[in-house]
Protein backbone atom coordinates (compact mmCIF):
# COMPACT_ATOMS: atom_id res chain seq x y z
CA UNK A 1 0.00 0.00 0.00
CA UNK A 2 2.70 2.25 1.25
CA UNK A 3 4.70 1.46 -2.18
CA UNK A 4 1.35 2.51 -4.22
CA UNK A 5 1.16 5.75 -2.86
CA UNK A 6 5.12 6.31 -3.84
CA UNK A 7 4.63 5.47 -7.31
CA UNK A 8 1.16 7.62 -7.48
CA UNK A 9 3.48 10.56 -5.70
CA UNK A 10 6.28 10.25 -8.32
CA UNK A 11 3.55 9.64 -11.12
CA UNK A 12 2.01 13.15 -10.04
CA UNK A 13 5.21 14.57 -9.89
CA UNK A 14 6.47 13.42 -13.00
CA UNK A 15 3.46 14.54 -14.69
CA UNK A 16 3.35 18.06 -12.93
CA UNK A 17 7.16 18.45 -14.11
CA UNK A 18 5.60 17.78 -18.00
CA UNK A 19 2.84 20.17 -17.25
CA UNK A 20 5.37 23.05 -16.41
CA UNK A 21 7.21 22.21 -19.68
CA UNK A 22 4.64 21.99 -21.56
CA UNK A 23 3.28 25.60 -20.49
CA UNK A 24 6.69 27.46 -21.19
CA UNK A 25 7.08 25.50 -24.57
CA UNK A 26 3.38 26.36 -25.80
CA UNK A 27 4.68 29.76 -24.88
CA UNK A 28 7.40 29.80 -27.33
CA UNK A 29 5.35 27.95 -30.41
CA UNK A 30 2.30 30.51 -29.91
CA UNK A 31 4.89 33.51 -30.80
CA UNK A 32 6.65 31.72 -33.51
CA UNK A 33 6.47 32.91 -37.29
CA UNK A 34 5.48 29.75 -38.05
CA UNK A 35 2.41 29.41 -36.03
CA UNK A 36 -0.50 31.81 -37.18
CA UNK A 37 -2.81 31.20 -34.19
CA UNK A 38 -3.31 29.29 -31.13
CA UNK A 39 -5.37 28.94 -28.47
CA UNK A 40 -4.22 26.76 -25.39
CA UNK A 41 -7.40 27.89 -23.23
CA UNK A 42 -4.52 28.21 -20.11
CA UNK A 43 -6.82 31.32 -19.50
CA UNK A 44 -10.67 31.76 -19.21
CA UNK A 45 -12.29 31.83 -23.01
CA UNK A 46 -14.50 34.34 -22.05
CA UNK A 47 -13.95 38.28 -23.68
CA UNK A 48 -11.81 36.45 -26.13
CA UNK A 49 -14.31 33.94 -27.60
CA UNK A 50 -17.93 34.70 -28.85
CA UNK A 51 -20.70 32.71 -27.76
CA UNK A 52 -23.41 32.37 -30.05
CA UNK A 53 -26.55 34.54 -28.77
CA UNK A 54 -28.60 32.47 -31.40
CA UNK A 55 -31.77 30.98 -29.08
CA UNK A 56 -31.30 27.74 -30.58
CA UNK A 57 -27.78 27.39 -28.83
CA UNK A 58 -28.45 26.46 -25.39
CA UNK A 59 -25.74 24.34 -24.30
CA UNK A 60 -23.57 26.41 -21.93
CA UNK A 61 -19.48 26.85 -22.54
CA UNK A 62 -16.96 25.85 -19.57
CA UNK A 63 -13.61 26.55 -19.09
CA UNK A 64 -12.72 23.08 -17.64
CA UNK A 65 -9.68 20.76 -16.31
CA UNK A 66 -9.67 17.74 -18.35
CA UNK A 67 -10.64 14.79 -15.82
CA UNK A 68 -7.10 13.18 -13.91
CA UNK A 69 -4.95 16.11 -16.03
CA UNK A 70 -4.15 20.15 -14.45
CA UNK A 71 -4.42 21.25 -18.01
CA UNK A 72 -7.95 23.34 -18.64
CA UNK A 73 -10.01 23.05 -22.28
CA UNK A 74 -12.91 24.34 -23.55
CA UNK A 75 -15.80 22.12 -21.97
CA UNK A 76 -19.41 21.10 -23.12
CA UNK A 77 -21.09 20.74 -20.10
CA UNK A 78 -24.52 19.29 -21.08
CA UNK A 79 -26.20 16.42 -22.73
CA UNK A 80 -28.58 17.19 -25.50
CA UNK A 81 -27.90 20.46 -26.24
CA UNK A 82 -26.23 22.77 -29.22
CA UNK A 83 -23.39 24.78 -28.78
CA UNK A 84 -21.96 27.89 -30.79
CA UNK A 85 -19.05 29.59 -30.19
CA UNK A 86 -16.75 31.57 -32.35
CA UNK A 87 -12.56 33.05 -32.20
CA UNK A 88 -12.31 35.92 -34.73
CA UNK A 89 -8.71 35.84 -35.99
CA UNK A 90 -6.68 39.11 -36.58
CA UNK A 91 -6.37 39.06 -39.95
CA UNK A 92 -8.17 36.38 -42.49
CA UNK A 93 -5.76 33.45 -43.58
CA UNK A 94 -5.35 32.73 -46.82
CA UNK A 95 -4.94 29.35 -47.82
CA UNK A 96 -3.65 29.34 -51.78
CA UNK A 97 -0.21 30.01 -51.17
CA UNK A 98 2.13 27.01 -49.22
CA UNK A 99 1.61 24.95 -46.08
CA UNK A 100 -1.40 25.10 -44.02
CA UNK A 101 -1.57 22.78 -40.94
CA UNK A 102 -5.05 22.79 -39.08
CA UNK A 103 -4.68 21.10 -35.51
CA UNK A 104 -6.67 20.54 -32.29
CA UNK A 105 -7.35 18.33 -29.53
CA UNK A 106 -10.52 16.83 -28.30
CA UNK A 107 -11.09 14.59 -25.37
CA UNK A 108 -14.56 12.82 -25.38
CA UNK A 109 -14.85 12.36 -21.68
CA UNK A 110 -17.93 10.60 -21.44
CA UNK A 111 -18.28 9.20 -24.82
CA UNK A 112 -19.11 10.26 -28.24
CA UNK A 113 -22.89 8.04 -29.15
CA UNK A 114 -24.32 10.69 -31.06
CA UNK A 115 -23.05 14.31 -32.10
CA UNK A 116 -20.05 16.11 -33.56
CA UNK A 117 -16.61 17.60 -31.73
CA UNK A 118 -15.41 19.24 -35.27
CA UNK A 119 -14.06 22.84 -35.93
CA UNK A 120 -15.69 25.26 -38.87
CA UNK A 121 -12.64 27.49 -40.29
CA UNK A 122 -15.38 30.39 -41.16
CA UNK A 123 -15.14 32.58 -44.06
CA UNK A 124 -14.70 36.07 -43.15
CA UNK A 125 -17.83 38.08 -41.98
CA UNK A 126 -18.15 39.75 -45.57
CA UNK A 127 -19.91 36.63 -46.33
CA UNK A 128 -22.50 37.28 -44.08
CA UNK A 129 -22.70 36.66 -40.73
CA UNK A 130 -22.08 38.16 -37.54
CA UNK A 131 -20.04 36.32 -34.24
CA UNK A 132 -23.13 36.64 -32.11
CA UNK A 133 -25.55 34.91 -34.49
CA UNK A 134 -23.00 32.43 -35.42
CA UNK A 135 -25.32 29.62 -36.47
CA UNK A 136 -25.04 26.41 -38.70
CA UNK A 137 -25.49 28.94 -41.74
CA UNK A 138 -22.43 30.97 -41.28
CA UNK A 139 -20.43 30.63 -44.21
CA UNK A 140 -17.35 28.12 -43.64
CA UNK A 141 -14.37 27.19 -46.09
CA UNK A 142 -13.20 24.03 -44.64
CA UNK A 143 -15.25 21.97 -41.57
CA UNK A 144 -12.75 19.14 -39.75
CA UNK A 145 -12.89 17.05 -36.84
CA UNK A 146 -14.90 13.79 -35.47
CA UNK A 147 -18.36 12.87 -36.09
CA UNK A 148 -20.13 10.20 -34.83
CA UNK A 149 -23.95 9.16 -34.70
CA UNK A 150 -26.25 6.29 -35.64
CA UNK A 151 -23.45 4.55 -39.08
CA UNK A 152 -21.59 7.65 -39.17
CA UNK A 153 -18.33 7.53 -37.39
CA UNK A 154 -15.65 9.47 -39.37
CA UNK A 155 -13.14 12.12 -38.63
CA UNK A 156 -14.94 14.65 -41.85
CA UNK A 157 -12.82 16.68 -43.70
CA UNK A 158 -15.23 19.17 -45.83
CA UNK A 159 -14.59 21.42 -48.42
CA UNK A 160 -16.68 24.19 -49.40
CA UNK A 161 -15.59 25.45 -52.61
CA UNK A 162 -16.98 28.22 -55.06
CA UNK A 163 -18.03 27.11 -58.86
CA UNK A 164 -16.64 29.58 -60.73
CA UNK A 165 -19.06 29.05 -63.59
CA UNK A 166 -22.22 29.16 -61.20
CA UNK A 167 -21.17 30.96 -57.81
CA UNK A 168 -22.64 28.37 -55.95
CA UNK A 169 -20.80 26.87 -52.95
CA UNK A 170 -20.52 23.19 -52.88
CA UNK A 171 -19.50 21.09 -49.91
CA UNK A 172 -16.89 18.54 -51.24
CA UNK A 173 -16.34 15.55 -48.60
CA UNK A 174 -13.36 13.54 -48.33
CA UNK A 175 -14.36 10.19 -49.43
CA UNK A 176 -12.31 7.69 -46.99
CA UNK A 177 -12.00 9.78 -43.74
CA UNK A 178 -10.49 7.50 -40.84
CA UNK A 179 -12.89 6.56 -37.55
CA UNK A 180 -13.22 8.62 -34.59
CA UNK A 181 -10.96 6.78 -31.99
CA UNK A 182 -13.53 4.75 -29.35
CA UNK A 183 -11.86 5.46 -26.09
CA UNK A 184 -12.08 8.45 -23.73
CA UNK A 185 -8.72 9.75 -24.07
CA UNK A 186 -7.38 13.07 -25.84
CA UNK A 187 -6.64 12.89 -29.57
CA UNK A 188 -5.03 15.16 -31.49
CA UNK A 189 -6.62 15.76 -35.19
CA UNK A 190 -4.47 17.05 -37.77
CA UNK A 191 -5.06 17.84 -41.30
CA UNK A 192 -1.70 19.34 -43.78
CA UNK A 193 -3.04 21.56 -46.60
CA UNK A 194 0.31 20.74 -48.94
CA UNK A 195 0.29 23.51 -51.70
CA UNK A 196 0.57 20.58 -54.64
CA UNK A 197 -3.28 19.91 -53.98
CA UNK A 198 -1.82 16.93 -51.11
CA UNK A 199 -4.40 16.82 -48.10
CA UNK A 200 -3.05 14.71 -45.10
CA UNK A 201 -5.19 13.64 -42.57
CA UNK A 202 -3.55 12.35 -38.73
CA UNK A 203 -4.61 11.55 -35.95
CA UNK A 204 -1.79 11.44 -32.88
CA UNK A 205 0.02 12.61 -35.26
CA UNK A 206 -0.37 9.16 -37.13
CA UNK A 207 -0.79 9.29 -41.31
CA UNK A 208 -4.41 7.54 -41.93
CA UNK A 209 -5.59 9.71 -45.24
CA UNK A 210 -3.55 11.18 -47.81
CA UNK A 211 -5.52 12.44 -50.73
CA UNK A 212 -5.44 14.87 -53.54
CA UNK A 213 -7.90 17.81 -54.28
CA UNK A 214 -8.35 17.60 -57.56
CA UNK A 215 -8.77 13.42 -57.72
CA UNK A 216 -12.34 12.44 -58.28
CA UNK A 217 -11.34 8.91 -56.29
CA UNK A 218 -10.38 11.33 -53.12
CA UNK A 219 -13.33 13.87 -52.67
CA UNK A 220 -17.33 13.45 -53.33
CA UNK A 221 -18.53 15.31 -55.20
CA UNK A 222 -15.02 16.25 -57.53
CA UNK A 223 -13.86 19.81 -57.00
CA UNK A 224 -13.60 19.64 -60.84
CA UNK A 225 -17.41 18.40 -62.33
CA UNK A 226 -17.37 16.10 -65.21
CA UNK A 227 -17.23 17.55 -68.85
CA UNK A 228 -20.40 15.46 -70.08
CA UNK A 229 -23.31 15.02 -68.15
CA UNK A 230 -26.69 12.84 -68.91
CA UNK A 231 -29.37 15.11 -70.65
CA UNK A 232 -31.56 15.99 -68.33
CA UNK A 233 -34.21 16.36 -71.03
CA UNK A 234 -33.67 12.99 -72.82
CA UNK A 235 -36.44 10.45 -72.09
CA UNK A 236 -36.33 6.71 -73.15
CA UNK A 237 -38.49 5.32 -75.51
CA UNK A 238 -41.83 4.18 -74.74
CA UNK A 239 -40.96 0.63 -77.13
CA UNK A 240 -37.60 0.66 -75.25
CA UNK A 241 -37.20 -3.14 -74.15
CA UNK A 242 -34.69 -3.66 -70.98
CA UNK A 243 -35.75 -7.53 -70.44
CA UNK A 244 -32.75 -9.10 -70.97
CA UNK A 245 -34.81 -12.53 -70.66
CA UNK A 246 -38.16 -13.09 -70.39
CA UNK A 247 -40.37 -16.16 -70.79
CA UNK A 248 -40.32 -18.85 -73.18
CA UNK A 249 -43.69 -17.77 -75.02
CA UNK A 250 -43.55 -21.63 -76.43
CA UNK A 251 -43.00 -24.05 -73.37
CA UNK A 252 -46.62 -24.92 -71.17
CA UNK A 253 -47.01 -26.94 -68.39
CA UNK A 254 -46.12 -30.80 -68.54
CA UNK A 255 -49.36 -33.16 -67.27
CA UNK A 256 -48.34 -34.48 -64.34
CA UNK A 257 -47.68 -31.16 -62.37
CA UNK A 258 -49.64 -30.67 -59.75
CA UNK A 259 -49.60 -27.25 -58.30
CA UNK A 260 -51.45 -27.68 -55.51
CA UNK A 261 -49.53 -30.69 -53.72
CA UNK A 262 -48.37 -29.28 -50.25
CA UNK A 263 -44.93 -28.53 -49.46
CA UNK A 264 -44.62 -31.17 -46.21
CA UNK A 265 -46.76 -34.39 -45.64
CA UNK A 266 -47.12 -36.44 -42.63
CA UNK A 267 -44.30 -39.00 -42.02
CA UNK A 268 -46.03 -42.41 -42.51
CA UNK A 269 -43.21 -44.29 -41.50
CA UNK A 270 -41.97 -42.70 -38.25
CA UNK A 271 -42.53 -44.45 -34.41
CA UNK A 272 -42.82 -43.40 -31.29
CA UNK A 273 -39.77 -42.99 -29.66
CA UNK A 274 -39.15 -45.41 -27.16
CA UNK A 275 -39.72 -44.13 -23.55
CA UNK A 276 -42.25 -41.57 -24.73
CA UNK A 277 -44.78 -40.69 -21.68
CA UNK A 278 -47.83 -40.23 -23.26
CA UNK A 279 -49.77 -40.28 -19.88
CA UNK A 280 -47.45 -37.22 -18.40
CA UNK A 281 -48.28 -33.51 -19.41
CA UNK A 282 -45.37 -31.56 -20.13
CA UNK A 283 -46.14 -29.06 -17.30
CA UNK A 284 -47.79 -29.79 -13.97
CA UNK A 285 -48.94 -27.82 -11.16
CA UNK A 286 -46.00 -26.27 -8.92
CA UNK A 287 -46.71 -28.43 -5.71
CA UNK A 288 -44.54 -25.95 -3.28
CA UNK A 289 -46.97 -23.12 -4.50
CA UNK A 290 -49.33 -21.60 -2.24
CA UNK A 291 -52.17 -19.28 -2.63
CA UNK A 292 -51.00 -15.40 -1.01
CA UNK A 293 -52.63 -14.67 2.14
CA UNK A 294 -53.92 -11.22 0.90
CA UNK A 295 -55.21 -12.56 -2.15
CA UNK A 296 -59.10 -11.71 -3.00
CA UNK A 297 -60.79 -13.97 -4.74
CA UNK A 298 -63.34 -11.05 -5.50
CA UNK A 299 -61.11 -8.62 -6.49
CA UNK A 300 -58.42 -10.39 -7.88
CA UNK A 301 -60.46 -13.80 -9.13
CA UNK A 302 -59.84 -17.25 -8.82
CA UNK A 303 -56.55 -18.32 -7.79
CA UNK A 304 -54.72 -20.61 -10.15
CA UNK A 305 -51.48 -22.75 -8.85
CA UNK A 306 -48.49 -21.36 -11.31
CA UNK A 307 -47.51 -24.61 -13.59
CA UNK A 308 -43.55 -25.51 -13.56
CA UNK A 309 -42.01 -28.29 -16.50
CA UNK A 310 -42.62 -31.80 -15.56
CA UNK A 311 -39.65 -33.30 -14.05
CA UNK A 312 -40.31 -36.46 -14.97
CA UNK A 313 -39.95 -35.10 -18.45
CA UNK A 314 -36.35 -34.81 -18.33
CA UNK A 315 -35.15 -37.68 -18.57
CA UNK A 316 -37.68 -38.75 -21.17
CA UNK A 317 -37.48 -37.72 -25.10
CA UNK A 318 -40.65 -36.43 -24.88
CA UNK A 319 -44.31 -36.12 -23.00
CA UNK A 320 -48.06 -36.03 -23.52
CA UNK A 321 -49.50 -36.99 -26.70
CA UNK A 322 -47.05 -38.15 -29.49
CA UNK A 323 -47.65 -36.57 -32.79
CA UNK A 324 -46.07 -38.13 -36.67
CA UNK A 325 -43.35 -35.52 -37.52
CA UNK A 326 -43.99 -33.81 -41.43
CA UNK A 327 -41.20 -34.47 -44.46
CA UNK A 328 -40.71 -32.71 -46.94
CA UNK A 329 -43.30 -34.06 -50.22
CA UNK A 330 -41.36 -35.39 -52.81
CA UNK A 331 -44.32 -34.81 -55.44
CA UNK A 332 -43.75 -31.04 -54.36
CA UNK A 333 -43.53 -28.71 -57.65
CA UNK A 334 -44.65 -25.42 -56.63
CA UNK A 335 -46.09 -22.95 -58.99
CA UNK A 336 -45.13 -23.69 -62.29
CA UNK A 337 -43.45 -21.04 -64.42
CA UNK A 338 -41.96 -20.99 -68.22
CA UNK A 339 -38.21 -21.43 -68.36
CA UNK A 340 -36.83 -18.38 -69.34
CA UNK A 341 -34.77 -17.45 -72.74
CA UNK A 342 -32.77 -14.75 -74.06
CA UNK A 343 -35.46 -11.82 -75.15
CA UNK A 344 -34.32 -11.09 -79.16
CA UNK A 345 -35.77 -7.96 -78.73
CA UNK A 346 -33.55 -6.68 -75.65
CA UNK A 347 -32.42 -3.46 -76.46
CA UNK A 348 -30.18 -2.78 -73.26
CA UNK A 349 -30.11 -0.62 -70.30
CA UNK A 350 -31.47 3.00 -71.48
CA UNK A 351 -29.28 5.57 -70.40
CA UNK A 352 -30.28 9.14 -71.94
CA UNK A 353 -27.46 10.97 -74.09
CA UNK A 354 -24.94 12.89 -72.61
CA UNK A 355 -23.75 16.76 -73.41
CA UNK A 356 -21.60 19.17 -72.66
CA UNK A 357 -21.70 20.04 -68.96
CA UNK A 358 -22.36 23.61 -68.87
CA UNK A 359 -21.07 24.34 -65.36
CA UNK A 360 -17.57 22.69 -66.49
CA UNK A 361 -14.33 24.41 -65.83
CA UNK A 362 -10.86 23.22 -65.44
CA UNK A 363 -8.63 24.36 -62.17
CA UNK A 364 -5.26 23.74 -61.73
CA UNK A 365 -5.55 23.98 -57.81
CA UNK A 366 -8.72 24.73 -55.17
CA UNK A 367 -9.50 28.13 -54.76
CA UNK A 368 -9.86 28.54 -51.43
CA UNK A 369 -11.56 31.09 -49.70
CA UNK A 370 -9.69 32.82 -46.40
CA UNK A 371 -9.89 31.68 -43.02
CA UNK A 372 -11.31 34.34 -40.73
CA UNK A 373 -12.41 32.72 -37.60
CA UNK A 374 -12.13 29.69 -35.92
CA UNK A 375 -15.69 28.12 -34.85
CA UNK A 376 -17.47 25.10 -32.60
CA UNK A 377 -21.41 24.51 -33.87
CA UNK A 378 -22.42 21.08 -32.75
CA UNK A 379 -25.24 19.19 -31.51
CA UNK A 380 -24.61 16.16 -29.17
CA UNK A 381 -26.03 13.73 -27.23
CA UNK A 382 -23.15 13.98 -25.07
CA UNK A 383 -21.69 16.08 -22.02
CA UNK A 384 -17.98 16.09 -21.29
CA UNK A 385 -16.60 17.23 -24.51
CA UNK A 386 -13.41 18.98 -24.12
CA UNK A 387 -11.92 20.96 -27.00
CA UNK A 388 -8.16 22.28 -26.53
CA UNK A 389 -4.82 23.75 -28.26
CA UNK A 390 -6.18 24.79 -31.29
CA UNK A 391 -3.40 25.64 -33.82
CA UNK A 392 -3.25 26.88 -37.55
CA UNK A 393 0.46 26.77 -38.69
CA UNK A 394 2.15 27.04 -41.60
CA UNK A 395 4.73 25.48 -41.33
CA UNK A 396 4.43 20.73 -40.20
CA UNK A 397 7.16 21.25 -37.68
CA UNK A 398 5.77 23.37 -35.54
CA UNK A 399 2.50 21.69 -35.72
CA UNK A 400 4.54 18.38 -34.73
CA UNK A 401 6.12 20.32 -31.51
CA UNK A 402 3.26 21.81 -30.10
CA UNK A 403 1.35 18.15 -30.89
CA UNK A 404 4.73 16.73 -28.79
CA UNK A 405 4.12 18.84 -25.64
CA UNK A 406 0.99 19.22 -25.45
CA UNK A 407 -0.78 16.04 -26.19
CA UNK A 408 1.73 13.42 -25.40
CA UNK A 409 1.91 14.29 -21.51
CA UNK A 410 -2.18 14.12 -21.02
CA UNK A 411 -1.70 10.54 -23.17
CA UNK A 412 -2.22 7.77 -20.50
CA UNK A 413 0.53 5.87 -21.68
CA UNK A 414 2.92 8.63 -19.80
CA UNK A 415 1.23 7.71 -17.05
CA UNK A 416 1.05 3.96 -16.80
CA UNK A 417 4.75 3.65 -18.50
CA UNK A 418 5.92 5.89 -15.49
CA UNK A 419 3.99 3.14 -13.02
CA UNK A 420 5.72 0.28 -14.72
CA UNK A 421 9.09 2.21 -13.58
CA UNK A 422 8.74 2.60 -10.22
CA UNK A 423 12.34 3.07 -9.04
CA UNK A 424 12.66 6.85 -10.56
CA UNK A 425 13.31 8.61 -7.88
CA UNK A 426 11.97 12.48 -6.99
CA UNK A 427 15.91 13.53 -7.23
CA UNK A 428 16.22 11.90 -11.14
CA UNK A 429 12.50 14.29 -11.85
CA UNK A 430 14.08 17.13 -10.90
CA UNK A 431 17.01 16.39 -12.79
CA UNK A 432 15.60 15.64 -15.57
CA UNK A 433 13.03 18.46 -15.43
CA UNK A 434 16.45 20.99 -14.71
CA UNK A 435 17.81 19.33 -17.62
CA UNK A 436 14.86 19.67 -20.40
CA UNK A 437 14.45 23.47 -19.28
CA UNK A 438 18.51 24.51 -19.13
CA UNK A 439 17.93 23.39 -23.19
CA UNK A 440 15.03 25.16 -23.43
CA UNK A 441 16.50 28.52 -22.54
CA UNK A 442 19.52 27.87 -24.52
CA UNK A 443 17.60 27.24 -27.64
CA UNK A 444 15.82 30.73 -26.75
CA UNK A 445 18.22 33.74 -25.59
CA UNK A 446 21.23 31.22 -26.90
CA UNK A 447 20.97 28.97 -29.38
CA UNK A 448 18.68 28.50 -32.68
CA UNK A 449 14.33 29.29 -32.05
CA UNK A 450 12.79 26.79 -31.01
CA UNK A 451 10.44 26.16 -34.23
CA UNK A 452 12.32 26.65 -37.70
CA UNK A 453 10.31 29.33 -39.81
CA UNK A 454 9.97 29.00 -43.54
Amino acid sequence: MEESKHIRMRCSLLFASLLIIDCFVSEIYASSDSTIFYESFNESFVGSWIVSENEHYSGVWQHSKSEGHDDHGLLVSEKARKYAIVKELDKPVELKDGTTVLQFEVRLQNGLECGGAYLKYLRPQNAGWTAKRFDNESPYSIMFGPDKCGATNKVHFILKHKNPKTGEYVEHHLKSPPSVPSDRLTHVYTAILKPNNELRILVDGKEKNKANFMSSDDFEPSLIPAKMIPDPDDEKPENWDERSKIPDPDATKPDDWDENAPMEILDEEATMPEGWLENEPEEIDDPEALKPEDWDDEEDGEWEVPKIENPKCESAPGCGEWRRPMKRNPDYKGKWHAPLIDNPNYMGIWKPREIPNPNYFELDKPDFEPIAAVGIEIWTMQDGILFDNILIANDEKSAKSIRDSTWKPKFSELVEKAEEQPKITVSVVVSIVVIIFSILLRMLFGGNKAVQTK
